[in-house]
């Protein structure tokens, strides 16, 4: 069987990255608009209609107004802004969130895919949190390293310019005004009653994302411990398959983590660091992977009830 998919925003980065995993597909039919009405929202919506899956790959107002246009009951809306992550009325498209979400990913026809940043943090703290492991109300903290391709066609742009400017050639902190777009859903979705705080930043080199959290263990539950947080997370993402748990303190041989060694693949991996009264934990993703377009396929796959990583190996 064949589904019609349409993505609304096939020119972004997010949205280039989707159309060319799901072209190789022989169970895929892609409908495609004309560029000269690429802003028709008449034809727009005629396209959205016909779809049985359409991606959302559109800055926060104009997924909006993609959403107001859809009066087919039928198309699966899958969202890559942010304009719906936190709204009750739209699924989180994060498959391994918790034991039921794949039911609710295969009921509802509204999905909001995560952003790279949460991803990685929610996966992390969910569990902890389920557990008791973390207090809901503990204030936690993260560090997030990403590649430029994160901001946007701009961004890229500017980096791989000839005559790139000097502050480019170093990681560059920004999000400082503390209020980054993806932490009413990483707040939300990780079961914590605090906002986070997060401290993002991008360094030059094109794709790859980590995200570390450090905890002192006086602040978690009693008898929290390295082996209970990490068994926590084992227990968890058993039997996933693309979210792995690595053995306890299973750090690079030359100690140096690698933040880009699942690029260009819909893996994320959770490590768990230990000193004496301190855990550090660390994810690490592709952005542009399991942090963005990878994610949206995958959530297609289990709302349409296919294999869940078709296309994503």
């Amino acid at each position: 069987m064949a589904y019609t998919v349409y993505v609304d925003g096939q020119e972004g980065t997010t949205g280039l990255r989707i159309h060319e995993v799901l072209a190789r597909r022989s169970d895929i039919e892609l409908l495609r608009i004309d560029p000269e009405r690429r802003k028709d929202n008449a034809e727009r919506a005629r396209l959205l209609d016909a779809a049985d899956v359409a991606f959302l790959c559109l800055p926060d107002a104009a997924a909006r107004e993609a959403v107001s246009l859809v009066h087919n009951p039928r198309t699966c809306l899958i969202d890559a802004s942010t304009a719906h992550r936190t709204l009750p009325d739209w699924v989180f498209g994060l498959p391994e969130l918790t034991p039921g979400q794949r039911e609710r990913l295969r009921a509802s026809k509204r999905i909001a895919n995560p952003g790279c940043h949460a991803t990685a943090f929610i996966l992390l703290m969910r569990p902890l949190v389920d557990a008791g492991i973390v207090p809901r109300e503990l204030p936690v903290s993260a560090l997030s390293i990403s590649g430029y391709s994160g901001g946007g066609k701009k961004m890229i742009e500017q980096y791989q310019s000839s005559n790139p400017e000097r502050a480019l050639t170093s990681p560059r902190p920004y999000g400082l005004t503390l209020a980054h777009k993806h932490i009413p859903e990483m707040t939300l979705h990780s079961g914590l009653s605090v906002r986070p705080l997060l401290m993002p930043v991008v360094a030059n080199y094109y794709k790859g994302l980590s995200v570390s959290v450090p905890l002192h263990l006086s602040q978690l539950a009693p008898k929290a411990s390295a082996d209970s947080i990490h068994a926590a997370l084992a227990a968890r993402y058993e039997g996933e398959r693309f979210v792995r748990v690595m053995a306890l303190g299973d750090g690079p041989p030359d100690g140096y983590f690698d933040v880009q060694a699942n690029n260009d693949t819909n893996q994320c991996d959770l490590f768990v660091f230990a000193g004496d009264q301190q855990v550090l934990l660390m994810a690490r993703l592709d952005n542009l992977g399991k942090g963005a377009s990878g994610a949206a396929v995958q959530s297609m796959n289990v709302h349409l009830g296919v294999d869940e990583g078709l296309g994503l190996s």
